[in-house]
């Protein structure tokens, strides 16, 4: 068995605090894909993941975004970004290749940008047309990098934080967000695109295909927590080979409010492999 996370930490150094170790320790993923480290790579917390192998792009924005692979066994090869030049220098995408037991998988960890709206109050055009232009490019790289994992004999999969509500299953307030950033037309319409049963499946709707959620954010402030009123905005896609390997997974949501290790959950999945 295979399990594989992926997790927005939110900082990795506040989640040390907050107990990032014990859910390592308790879910005992062999590869996690992570989020928002924000971190100068000097000052990772030493030994944070264990005695797993980190490949880390922390990108050069100083505090924000950074994306790593996280694994048991090391990578036999890792590439930061994906060939998008005005995005690849900011920490938003690493990719390694694997070999497990015999089983080869390419894995990817993306930070999508957040985006705006184009329109309304609280527009901002200019970031809004560069979260499209992010999303333009990824599509066409993910289709590159699933034909490339293919004929090396690999299965692909790429998980993060795509900052994308895809259906109305995957936001609980999905009828007042209509116009918000994350679940624009546009935005859903991406995401439709870059699935299909030859291209890329989303492991965990595909778990639970009738279910609400399970969501993977909520904010800190308010209710929305307690109440379950959140996003499901991190995803598992995976080539169909892979796909089909999944048997069980879902978001490790936590007990209490007070227990969160960051505004996200991790979202884990174990394939039979």
């Amino acid at each position: 068995m295979l399990r594989i996370a992926s997790f927005n930490v939110n900082g990795i150094r506040a989640a040390q605090r907050r107990g990032i170790d014990a859910w390592l320790d308790d879910a005992r993923p062999d590869i996690v894909a992570v989020q928002e480290m924000r971190s100068p790579a000097a000052a990772v917390p030493e030994k944070v993941f264990g005695d797993h192998h980190l490949c880390y792009h922390e990108g050069n924005l100083a505090g924000r975004n950074g994306v790593a692979l996280a694994s048991r066994v090391p990578p036999s090869a890792v590439r930061h970004g994906f060939g998008h030049r005005a995005s690849d220098a900011e920490g938003r995408y690493i990719e390694a290749d694997y070999e497990v037991d015999g089983f080869g998988v390419t894995v990817g960890s993306v930070y999508v940008p957040k985006g705006a709206t184009w329109a309304g109050p609280d527009a901002d055009p200019a970031k809004y047309r560069r979260k499209m232009r992010f999303l333009a490019s990824f599509r066409a790289y993910l289709t590159r990098a699933r034909r490339d994992a293919a004929r090396a004999g690999r299965e692909f999969l790429v998980m993060g934080d795509f900052n994308i509500a895809h259906t109305t299953a995957d936001l609980k307030a999905w009828r007042t967000n209509q116009r918000s950033e994350g679940f624009l037309p546009e935005e859903r319409a991406w995401f439709t695109s870059i699935l299909g049963p030859r291209t890329l499946v989303d492991v965990v709707r595909g778990l639970h295909p009738d279910a609400e959620g399970p969501y993977s954010w909520w904010s800190w402030r308010g209710q929305s927590f307690t109440n379950d009123a959140g996003w499901r905005i991190d995803y598992h896609l995976a080539s169909p080979g892979l796909a089909a390997r999944a048997v069980a997974g879902g978001t490790h949501r936590a007990p209490t409010y007070e227990a969160r290790i960051s505004d996200h959950a991790p979202v884990v999945v174990d394939y039979e492999v």
